[in-house]
């Protein structure tokens, strides 16, 4: 494998912006109507999908807009992965009645829904349009985002990303801009505790990649690495906690303050060839997010460690390795947890047709963070990275 390092030294001239208020805290969610009434608006459109419904996640928030005296609807008709149309159906239903603020309730694929709606609301045409880095114009308008995630992972709440599905062409196309970011995160980790564990172990792997791979990144800087840091230290702590008993409320707080911390540091440190061959995996087999990330990241941290051998054994350190062979033991422990919280550890048992294995590996390079990772691999490379995984 090329082994070329393209450095592991943190800048110390950086940027970082994180347009978005954050209200963290058990039981927080209940004033969801008071924030709403500091913003003056009193109509909702309350983006969430059917599972988070059924739940009954929603009972509460819905009594606190009605003691706020706020109108709202419900709005569900989202997928897992959500796709180009769905963002633009729900911008059309936005449109259609005088709403003044959107609050998404859920994981990352209602989190992402609402971001894509509020932009296409505002600004008109197709959410495609506004693919890539910066090319929302002028901002999404003066509609209102309010983000309460119900899982403990993705980090949308506070991201300035939107990851959407084009199903056509089985790749994942991302808008990125500072106008994507929520305008209030309401993290409340008590609307995670009934997450079923399957969802838990799979939300809860994603932020663990979060902090390494922004750790790993070639855009990391001071901030995002302290950030980073401690994202892996606490949902190392926590994630295998939270899986075997969802009630564990140190646990449950743990993991969305971990997933919290990861999502700040990746906004402004990038992520890497995970998350890169992983949105091509789930663009052409549909495995979801978390479950692609899981079966990546102990074959990732081993491939970067000789680009980062400090940043490979800081790492180790955090989840509580002690070893001189620092990136096989680091990697070893992840698929070890992995493993431990039910994640599967291999494609096949994912569905993968073995036939696409080449296809997803020329496609991990349509996505822009494979260039923040600290080692960039030939084509050759990902695609053998794959066969041992299959």
């Amino acid at each position: 494998m090329n082994t070329g390092n393209r450095g592991e030294g943190t800048q110390f001239e950086f940027s970082f912006h994180l347009p978005t208020l954050i209200e963290f805290g058990w039981g927080k969610a209940a004033r969801l109507g008071e924030r709403l009434l500091q913003l003056g608006v009193s109509r909702i459109f309350l983006v969430s999908d059917k599972g988070v419904e059924s739940a009954g996640l929603l009972t509460g928030l819905a009594a606190a807009l009605r003691s706020s005296g706020m109108e709202y609807d419900i709005y569900t008709d989202i997928e897992p992965d959500p796709g180009l149309e769905t963002i633009n159906r729900g911008a059309e239903v936005f449109r259609s009645r005088p709403y003044d603020c959107i609050v998404a309730v859920g994981g990352g694929s209602s989190i992402d829904t609402a971001k894509g709606i509020r932009v296409v609301a505002a600004r008109g045409g197709s959410i495609r349009e506004y693919a890539g880095v910066n090319r929302i114009p002028g901002g999404p308008g003066s509609i209102p985002l309010i983000a309460v995630p119900t899982t403990s992972g993705t980090g949308s709440e506070v991201t300035i990303f939107g990851v959407y599905s084009d199903w056509q062409n089985n790749v994942k196309v991302t808008v990125t801009s500072e106008y994507m970011a929520p305008t209030i995160a309401l993290v409340d980790p008590e609307l995670t505790a009934r997450l079923p564990a399957k969802l838990t172990a799979a939300s809860g792997i994603d932020a663990l990649a979060h902090g390494i791979e922004t750790f790993f990144s070639l855009r990391s800087s001071p901030a995002s690495d302290a950030l980073a840091m401690e994202a892996i230290a606490v949902v190392n702590a926590n994630l295998r906690r939270a899986v075997e008993d969802g009630s564990d409320m140190e646990a449950r707080i743990g993991m969305s303050h971990g997933s919290l911390l990861a999502g700040m540091a990746f906004n402004n440190g990038f992520l890497g060839l995970a998350h890169a061959i992983g949105s091509a995996l789930s663009g052409h087999c549909h495995v979801p997010h978390g479950i692609a990330i899981g079966l990546l990241l102990p074959s990732i941290i081993e491939f970067n460690t000789p680009a980062c051998p400090a940043k490979a054994a800081k790492i180790a350190e955090l989840i509580g390795v002690l070893d001189d062979h620092i990136g096989q033991s680091a990697g070893a422990a992840v698929a070890k947890l992995v493993h431990g919280i039910g994640l599967p550890t291999r494609l096949r048992e994912v569905g993968v047709d073995q036939e696409k294995l080449p296809a997803i590996a020329k496609d991990a390079f349509k996505s822009g963070m494979m260039q923040f990772n600290p080692r960039m691999p030939t084509e050759e490379e990902v695609l053998e990275l794959l066969q041992r995984l299959f």
